[in-house]
């Protein structure tokens, strides 16, 4: 008889004294997610997207997030039936079977976690440059070496300093929510610029728009790697999942709905700083606490990604398919810390050696591919598996939708690369 897709997976690590402290609980696990997506690229994004879809910028977010969905519910499915670490690798190896394409995935999930911190460091040091004069070289060996550092400190600590960043940036973003909406009385919300258009070309900068509104839902996905350190994980993990989408898309929308009441779309999609310019207009003040937060919102986005490489290298290392010594866990502190290190110093290369625009649309790419193999590795194992015992099970339309709606805007990415 076939083995069950819900049985552990043999590990050839040998057996472990020490394992990942479990003290996760959900509000850490809503404030780690929220500050891997609400992060730096709502801060910058949200400009161009109203350059491309004008004042139906809401509704781009809208259709974003609709599609983001699918994927979301299938990893919600997912975290609750394999919770593991390294987890994209663990999905696609149960339903697939073939472990060289689990490898694969887990690698292309921790390059990806890499070459976007690498991205995001390099964002924050173009703001720090306003601040503080020093070689950016020297600037970037120290912002890696203190986020490794506090990354390797212990997955309660180090996810504290991140839920309390989130905080900080969420915050950021409800200061600009509520600094516009003291001129709305002056400049109404015109709501008919949210209805759904009957022309094509309306349509086209709608699509256009939630094209590149997508990358601002992506980071979800790294939650299910820290599925070894939260408690009550098959309950938690997914749940917490839901959340960080839902709340996501409500301060999206929202933040859509009044920045292109205040500025108009094509002076948004100027700036490059369109939050702080948005703050700036709305209340007269100087900008410099939103560009703060800003500096906040990229750094904890450096932080999630370097925690989430870790235990990528982590749960591949423990299940026998890199060697053992990235499983290997600090006896008092309890975290990945060789996988750890390495992953600092794969981010310091990276950062030192590759443009931002290299790692961003390696980034992209990277992660829409790994989106359309685990909604097809969720759809194999559903149909395999017909007991519906699962908790949660979504239907088996969720996952298929998912995967053409990540391959389309796979396609979309590449088209747009090559035009």
């Amino acid at each position: 008889m076939p083995a069950n897709v819900n049985t552990p997976l043999p590990q050839t690590g040998g057996p472990k004294k020490t394992t990942l402290k479990r003290s996760l609980t959900l509000p850490l696990v809503v404030l780690y997610g929220l500050g891997t997506t609400v992060g730096a690229g709502i801060y910058v994004l949200i400009g161009k997207v109203a350059g491309l879809s004008g004042t139906l910028t809401p509704i781009a977010f809208l259709i974003a997030a609709a599609i983001m969905a699918l994927t979301v519910f299938s990893f919600a499915e997912l975290s609750a039936r394999f919770p593991e670490s390294a987890g994209e690798a663990v999905y696609v190896y149960r339903g697939f079977r073939w472990r060289p394409l689990s490898v694969l995935v887990g690698l292309a999930v921790a390059l990806m976690g890499i070459v976007s911190s690498g991205a995001i460091i390099h964002g924050f040091i173009g703001y720090l440059g306003q601040f503080l004069e020093a070689p950016p070289h020297w600037e970037i060996v120290a912002v890696v070496a203190v986020l490794t550092a506090v990354a390797a400190w212990g997955i309660t600590e180090s996810v504290a300093v991140a839920a309390t960043a989130t905080v900080i940036e969420v915050g950021g973003l409800l200061l600009v929510i509520g600094g516009a909406m003291t001129r709305l009385p002056e400049t109404p919300i015109a709501w008919s610029g949210f209805f759904v258009p009957g022309d094509t070309a309306a349509w086209s900068g709608i699509f256009a728009g939630a094209l590149l509104a997508f990358y601002a839902f992506i980071g979800f996905e790294d939650m299910v790697n820290v599925a070894e350190e939260v408690k009550d994980v098959r309950r938690t993990l997914p749940k917490a999942i839901l959340i960080t989408l839902g709340i996501t898309t409500l301060l999206y929308v929202v933040l859509a709905m009044i920045a292109v009441t205040v500025v108009p779309p094509q002076t948004l999609a100027e700036s490059d700083a369109p939050l702080a310019l948005l703050f700036q207009r709305s209340t007269g003040m100087s900008p410099v606490v939103v560009s703060a937060i800003a500096m906040v919102a990229v750094l904890n986005g450096a932080l999630i990604q370097i925690i989430m490489a870790a235990r990528v290298f982590f749960g591949l290392g423990k299940n026998g398919w890199l060697p053992p010594i990235f499983s290997r866990i600090h006896r008092t502190r309890r975290t990945p810390v060789y996988a750890t290190v390495f992953v600092g110093l794969a981010v310091l290369a990276c950062t030192l050696l590759l443009p931002i625009v290299t790692l961003a649309r390696i980034t992209s790419l990277v992660m829409l591919a790994v989106f359309v193999l685990i909604n097809l590795a969720l759809w194999r194992i559903k149909i395999r598996d017909r007991t519906g015992d699962a908790e949660p099970c979504y239907p088996l339309w969720v996952p298929i939708l998912g995967c053409v709606a990540s391959i389309g805007f796979l396609v979309g990415q590449i088209y747009v690369l090559g035009s």
